[in-house]
């Protein structure tokens, strides 16, 4: 098979994984033909650095063959799928070939299990370090790794990927079970708390040197980038609830970096009991808004469902305007008395304005015009919030009850702008 035509069906293959996707940009008719700025040509995907650049790697699978039989998965055992295969010599020289080209700013590494979990781990880390070694490769590798393989493998992985993640796939152990039979929730979290065990490692031994952990010096490299997951949202019939309740789990747990959600997507030739429909991406969007909540807000699980019955997140409004709703008790606040924590739990204030509220405050009373100068969401906020010249809610959206007010800014909230990853 020539290379082109295994790099069409493994990119292909790829697409499904949200770990690190192409998401953000409206489709456009130029991508159909490849024009400049296309984001859907075969395997480039983007993903954004900590201080918020956009690079654009190569996201490919070693090879879509596997032993396993995931019914959620195009690449199963049992699919008719065409099959192809990498060698990690092919790979590696791909990579570096179209990061000179300036293709590229990195890898996004994925693999089907092929003979074992121990082999394919082993053909996994032999690409990347020959990408490394031979080829002096310097850019940004993500490397899935197999939850199955050794111990021993795993912390070699480290040793060569900048991020390693382990997909947990599905929120519950029994749809695990029933949809991934070869697959068992211990054993993924196991490789998890190894993975952990070893990034804490790696940063106690950079404090001892007085170093950052990512820093070339530091005395210990391990997946300088940390460690990520993906579930599968709608494949086994699991709520909201159940999947932010594992999320938060896997990110106290775990340490995780981040939770990656993939709104579930009928497959070509599925298994028997998949949904027949795709879940709605409006349902994947209200999940990232939670986790948001989740890492940056001071929020728990249980809190957004405190009055949900069915343990779905609303689609009308997004989370935090959900729970405020839920608790107009305690609105509105004071802008100049209340507690950060309180502060950012008011819809239409993000983190980084509660900072500048809280640091402008020490100086003098906060008024209506500083939030708008601070470009605060005032249409959103203005019914939750006391300034010291006015209160900001208008009389009509104050009288309202909770029902109708959520009438009100539903209406005036955009459409939610997640798009699909293909």
């Amino acid at each position: 098979m020539e290379l082109i035509e295994k790099l069409e069906i493994l990119a292909d293959a790829a697409k499904y994984d949200a770990s690190c996707a192409s998401s953000g940009a409206p489709a456009r008719a130029s991508d159909l033909r490849g024009g400049l700025g296309a984001t859907t040509g075969m395997g480039i995907c983007h993903s954004f650095t900590p201080d918020g650049r956009c690079v654009s790697l190569l996201k490919v699978l070693l090879t879509n063959v596997c032993i396993w039989d995931c019914g959620y998965c195009v690449n199963r055992r049992s699919s008719d799928v065409p099959r192809a295969r990498f060698t990690p010599e092919e790979l590696a020289q791909l990579t570096a070939d179209f990061y000179k080209r300036n293709y590229i700013d990195g890898l996004f590494l994925s693999s089907g299990i092929v003979k074992s979990p121990d082999h394919t781990m082993e053909e996994l880390i032999r690409t990347v370090r020959l990408l490394r070694e031979q080829h002096e490769f310097r850019g940004y590798v993500h490397l899935k790794t197999i939850p199955d393989a050794s111990e021993a493998l795993i912390a070699e992985a480290g040793r060569w990927a900048d991020r390693l993640s382990v997909n947990v796939e599905l929120p519950t152990e029994g749809g695990l079970a029933r949809l991934a039979p070869e697959k068992k929730i211990h054993t993924i979290k196991l490789a998890m708390g190894r993975i952990r065990l070893k990034l804490d490692e790696a940063k106690e031994a950079a404090r001892d040197a007085g170093v950052e952990a990512a820093a070339p010096t530091a005395p210990v490299r391990f997946a300088p980038s940390g460690q990520s997951t993906q579930m599968i949202v709608g494949a086994d019939g699991g709520d909201d609830r159940a999947i932010l309740t594992t999320a938060q789990t896997l990110y106290g747990s775990y340490g995780l970096k981040r939770v990656y959600y993939s709104a579930f997507s009928p497959i070509p030739k599925a298994a028997a009991g998949l949904p027949a429909e795709k879940v709605p991406i409006l349902r994947e969007h209200r999940l990232y808004q939670a986790d948001w909540l989740l890492r940056h807000y001071g929020f728990g699980a249980e809190e957004l469902f405190e009055n949900g019955a069915d343990g779905h997140l609303p689609f009308d409004v997004d989370p935090k305007l959900a729970w405020a709703l839920s608790h107009r008790e305690r609105f509105p606040v004071d802008v100049n008395r209340a507690d950060p924590a309180m502060l950012l739990r008011v819809p239409g204030l993000g983190a980084r304005n509660v900072k500048r509220i809280v640091a402008l405050r020490r100086h003098r009373r906060v008024r209506w015009e500083d939030l708008r100068r601070l470009r605060v969401s005032l249409d959103k906020a203005r019914p939750f919030l006391v300034t010291a010249d006015a209160r900001v809610g208008a009389p009509p959206a104050l009288s309202l009850d909770s029902a109708g007010l959520r009438q009100v800014l539903a209406a005036a909230q955009a459409p939610a702008t997640q798009l699909p990853l293909f």
